[in-house]
């Protein structure tokens, strides 16, 4: 199966997944989140400090969402910040706090103001279409996490925690050169040390 028809595959089977949660009402949303929230504090917790820096996102309507994660850092006091997206370039990460305005950007998807304090995340927490055991990641198709990671991992050892739902776990992606890998991959229901 090519990268194309894996990302469509993966994408119908994440839609019919979100769509039957959604017909569930919104507790069920907000259960998945608080589990995938567990998940990651239990693990990634005890390494984040003060001065930490943590990059999230802002979900497409089919994507894991990471706010509660978001809220439960912000509440620790640790540096939250979101992307902002330039095509053909890396990321750009700014702090965000309960009061930042968000607003949609490039591809519509909803970032901080270009005038919020520009920062260097630790960790990032990266949206993914699928991903397999190895954390080899396979994205919108955009490549700007890979860009992004490639470019912060030149001077900075940065951890990059991949946000999937269970059926987005494939048992392989071809790995291409330019492919970041992902640290560690967290679901509502487990956490995997990426094994690559």
């Amino acid at each position: 199966m090519s990268k194309a028809e894996l990302r469509a595959a993966i994408r119908q089977e994440r839609r019919n997944f979100v769509q039957s949660v959604r017909a569930q009402g919104e507790a069920a949303e907000r259960r998945l989140a608080e589990a995938l929230a567990a998940q990651v504090f239990q693990h990634l917790g005890p390494h984040l400090q003060g001065g930490c820096v943590v990059a999230g996102y802002r979900p497409t309507p089919w994507e894991i969402d990471p706010s509660a994660i978001e809220a439960h850092l912000l509440a620790a006091g640790i540096t939250v910040a979101l992307p902002r997206t330039r095509p053909n370039a890396p990321l750009t990460f700014h702090a965000i706090d309960r009061h930042t305005v968000i607003e949609p950007g490039l591809h519509g998807i909803h970032e901080p103001p270009a005038d919020a304090p520009i920062v260097v995340p630790d960790v990032i927490l990266v949206p993914l279409v699928a991903v397999d055991r190895r954390g080899i990641r396979l994205g919108q198709g955009g490549g700007h996490y890979d860009r992004t990671l490639e470019a912060l991992r030149r001077d900075k050892t940065i951890r990059a925690i991949g946000l999937a739902f269970d059926v987005q776990l494939v048992d392989y992606i071809d790995a291409e050169p330019h492919d970041q890998r992902l640290d560690a991959i967290a679901t509502p229901t487990q956490w995997l040390a990426a094994d690559g």
